[in-house]
């Protein structure tokens, strides 16, 4: 299996140099990397974290496009569309893992599209009847309000599919992978920092609603992924060999975010029945209650198939588009700048154009299909799992398929979906404290390859993050500020000087290539690792990032590969994978088994 043979990077990036590592240094070694593949049930406990991770995220989307779609009264419908939007998570999720970027990395809803969204929907065309807001008057079956919601609907649905062609058309063609030249170190860091800074508004407002709980689920995610991830727990096992046996598994090192919200998760189910937690809605801390969407559990059938049209037949506007385009746009920008913390991460090279291209492609296409099914939203790759391949040391992308996997099961078993809503806000808020700081460090780790001894490489860093920080905020407070006259550009200047990391990674990206400086110093050499080659021809980038199934292989005799934006370029000689292979029998895995 080439990928047993070939996925331990985290040792053959070493060779050489694998003797001379520190204690310090073997205890900061992945414990499964990127091609590396966990024992099965590994990857579904594995799974179920990153699905969890992400799951703060995915639920909380729905729940707010509610308002504009005029659902606050209609549990059932936002149950419904809870689980389309995991259905259609999963879905992408397999294609970016399997076809697209190849890295392990979640696909999920994007609030960069909530902004236009909202803004749409906010239009006097679109404002909800005063009828829809008073509970005792809405009837969920009547065709009436069931035509109020599904309109407004299948408007965000035209607009979204619209607008996901063009990001299928920057992928595909390689204009991305074009600009990949210009885009190093000065232009990635702030852009991911700014992802996990400009967040810091919901982190606080989730935690916010009890601190106690939120501090509690924070202090036993740090205590799990830092100070007791070096300690083994034995656990009874069984094999032919040894017979039954106990192992030492590094169970904290593995499961710290998965441990620290189910820990706090059942104290809250404990306060909860006890009454420690206040009954009253209006007190504080009544939101950390387990038993606050109870009847959503009940009232949730237990299998429903999601289908494309399910809400009608889209319809499209040209304001809706044109919103929706700049929340594209930031989701590229942002989805790039991922993608290389998770190549850091995940113990993979950096990502060369061609798989960038297709990551791209296919994040497009998971917008269309989630313009298809209509989840009122579309996707982007998950910063907040990204975080968590730094805390867990488990790189592996068979633990993302199986993420995948159980999404699609969630969307499809709305009972299942329905118990996870029960987690409550405070729990999710602690985990946010920790994920989002981890993606702004692992944005800023990214100036290791450029010389921060040079004036000009911390003038640039500084301003961007700055003025990725003072833009947004000042417009947030001044929504009426932009006033071109013309409704739609509005729109688009809105979302764009209200995205940290478009404006962070903007500036960044057009000082770092207009100021004078060389390849080493901006960090570009270093950071690629090679001079000026295409790093898709090194036997270790195509291991990770080629096509699966040896499709790679099969095209790559053909002359015209090299002129697809988005195929590998070719493949590596069969000499050199027994090279490597001679290689990898000489080195043991770390894995946390002993």
């Amino acid at each position: 299996n080439l990928w047993q043979i070939h996925g331990h990077f985290c040792e053959l990036e070493n060779d050489g140099e694998g003797s001379k590592l520190s204690e310090e240094d073997d205890k900061n070694k992945l414990a499964y990397c990127v091609t590396d593949v966990p024992a099965w049930y590994l990857c579904i406990i594995l799974g179920i974290q990153h699905l969890l991770t992400a799951f703060g995220g995915i639920i909380a989307i729905p729940l707010i496009l509610s308002q504009g779609l005029c659902l606050q009264h209609d549990g059932l419908t936002q149950g419904h569309l809870i689980s389309t939007i995991f259905f259609v998570s999963g879905v992408c999720t397999l294609l970016q893992v399997t076809f697209g970027i190849r890295l392990p990395i979640v696909q999920g809803g994007t609030f960069a599209f909530l902004a236009p969204s909202m803004a749409m929907l906010s239009m006097p065309k679109w404002t909800c009847p005063a009828w829809t807001q008073n509970a005792s008057l809405v009837n969920t079956t009547s065709p009436e309000y069931i035509d109020v919601w599904q309109s407004r609907m299948r408007e965000l649905q035209g607009s979204i599919m619209v607008g996901s062609l063009f990001q299928v058309l920057v992928g595909f063609s390689g204009l991305i992978g074009f600009f990949m030249r210009f885009i190093g170190p000065l232009t990635i860091a702030p852009t991911i920092s700014l992802i996990g800074l400009s967040l810091y508004d919901s982190a606080g407002m989730s935690a916010g609603n009890h601190w106690g709980i939120s501090t509690m689920t924070t202090a036993l995610i740090i205590l799990f992924s830092q100070y007791l991830r070096h300690i083994p727990v034995p656990f009874p096992t069984y094999n032919k060999t040894k017979k039954l046996h106990t192992s030492r598994i590094y169970i904290f090192q593995l499961l710290p975010v998965l441990l620290g919200i189910t820990l706090s998760w059942l104290i809250c189910y404990i306060f909860t029945i006890s009454n420690v937690l206040p009954s009253e809605p209006e007190q504080y801390g009544y939101l950390a209650r387990t038993d606050l969407k109870g009847d959503v559990i009940s009232q949730a059938p237990w299998f429903r198939f999601p289908y494309p049209g399910q809400w009608g037949l889209p319809t499209v506007s040209l304001a809706g588009v044109l919103g929706i385009l700049a929340g594209v746009l930031s989701s590229m920008i942002e989805s790039v700048g991922d993608y290389h913390a998770c190549a850091r991460l995940s113990g993979a090279p950096p990502p060369p154009k061609h798989a960038i291209n297709r990551g791209i492609g296919i994040e497009g296409i998971g917008c269309l299909l989630a313009g298809a099914w209509g989840t009122g939203n579309g996707t982007t790759s998950y910063s907040e799992n990204v975080g968590a391949l730094g805390i867990t040391k488990v790189g592996s992308r068979m633990v993302i398929v199986a993420g995948g996997v159980l999404m699609i099961i969630m969307g499809l078993f709305c009972k299942i979906g329905a118990i996870f809503t029960t987690i409550p806000t405070p729990v999710i808020g602690g985990m946010f404290l920790v994920m989002f700081g981890v993606i702004s460090a692992a944005g800023v780790s990214n100036l290791q390859y450029a010389d921060m001894n040079s004036s000009r490489n911390v003038f640039i860093f500084g301003f961007s993050m700055f003025s990725g920080l003072v833009i947004p905020n000042w417009i947030f407070k001044n929504p009426d500020a932009i006033a071109t006259g013309v409704v739609e550009l509005d729109q688009l200047l809105q979302v764009l000087l209200t995205t940290s990391m478009f404006i962070g990674g903007f500036f960044g990206f057009f000082l770092d290539n207009t100021i004078p400086g060389t390849l080493r110093e901006r960090g570009i050499m270093d950071w690629n690792k090679i001079p000026l080659d295409d790093s898709s021809n090194t036997l270790e980038s195509s291991e990770v990032y080629n096509l699966p199934l040896g499709i790679s292989s099969c095209l790559s005799s053909f002359s015209w590969v090299r002129y697809v934006p988005f195929l590998p370029p070719n493949a590596p000689s069969s000499q050199d994978e027994a090279k490597v292979d001679s290689l990898a029998t000489k080195h043991t895995s770390n894995k946390p088994f002993q």
